[in-house]
C-alpha cells in the first residue's frame, strides 16, 4: 500500500518549542527528559512516553517513539514481548526510514515511525492507533501554544508566585534554539540560566530543513 501523508510540522517548525522546553526544563534541572545530541532531539514527557527525531541528513530525518498507554501498534521486539501481530511501521517505506531503529535512550518500544524527505512527513499504512496524538510532542513543542511549557515555569522563584508573562514564553520560542541569557532569564528567573541556554542551543547542532 502507498504510504500515508501526514499534516504534521516540519522538523524546523518544531524546533523552537522543542529547545524552548529543554532549556526551561535544563534550567530547573531536569535535562534527562528533553534534549538534543548532534544527531537527534529527544523528548520524554517523564511519564514513560517518548519520541525522538533523528536527522539522516540536512533534509531528511524519522520521527520515532511510543506512548505506553495508547499505542495499539506493535514493532519487533514489542510485538515479540507482547505477543501481538506486528504492525509493519516500515512497509513501503525508503530503506533510509531504517537506520538507528533501537528505541533507546529514553524508550524500549517503538509504536511509530514518520519519515521526513526535505518536503512531506509519511508513514506506513495502517489502521491502528500508534499513539503519538499521545505522547505530547505536538504540545509540548508548539510554536503558536505556550500552555504546556507555562506550567513547567510557575514555580521559578523569581517570578514570586506570579505566573510568568505571555510576552517571554513567546520570545523564547521564537529565539528558535538561538536563545540568550537575557531570553531565558525573562522566564525563568531564579533557576540555572547558563545550563538552560547550553541545552536549547544544542538544537542548533543538528542538521535541519
Amino acid at each position: 500500500m502507498p504510504l500515508i501523508e501526514l499534516d504534521l510540522p516540519t522538523p524546523k517548525s518544531l524546533r523552537g518549542g522543542w529547545a524552548a522546553m529543554a532549556a526551561v526544563l535544563a534550567a530547573r534541572g531536569w535535562d534527562g527528559d528533553v534534549y538534543a545530541t548532534p544527531n537527534q532531539w529527544l523528548y520524554h514527557d517523564g511519564g514513560g512516553n517518548w519520541a525522538g527525531l533523528r536527522f539522516q541528513d540536512q533534509n531528511r530525518a524519522v520521527l520515532l517513539g511510543h506512548d505506553h498507554e495508547y499505542s495499539d501498534t506493535y514493532f519487533g521486539e514489542a510485538a515479540r514481548y507482547f505477543e501481538k501481530e506486528e504492525t509493519d511501521l516500515l512497509a513501503d517505506a525508503p530503506d533510509w526510514w531504517s537506520r538507528e531503529l533501537d528505541p533507546p535512550p529514553l524508550g524500549e518500544w517503538i509504536s511509530f515511525i514518520y519519515g521526513w524527505d526535505g518536503d512531506r512527513w509519511q508513514r506506513a499504512a495502517y489502521d491502528q492507533r500508534d499513539g503519538f496524538e499521545q505522547v505530547g510532542l505536538l504540545r509540548a513543542c508548539s510554536v503558536g501554544r505556550t500552555e504546556l511549557l507555562s506550567q513547567f515555569v510557575v514555580d521559578a522563584p523569581g517570578l514570586k508566585g506570579e505566573p510568568p508573562d505571555p510576552r517571554a514564553l513567546s520570545a523564547l520560542v521564537a529565539a528558535d534554539g538561538d536563545v540568550t541569557d537575557a531570553i531565558l532569564k525573562a522566564v525563568v528567573p531564579g533557576w540555572d540560566i547558563a545550563a538552560g541556554v547550553a541545552a536549547a542551543r544544542k538544537f542548533l547542532e543538528a542538521g535541519v530543513a
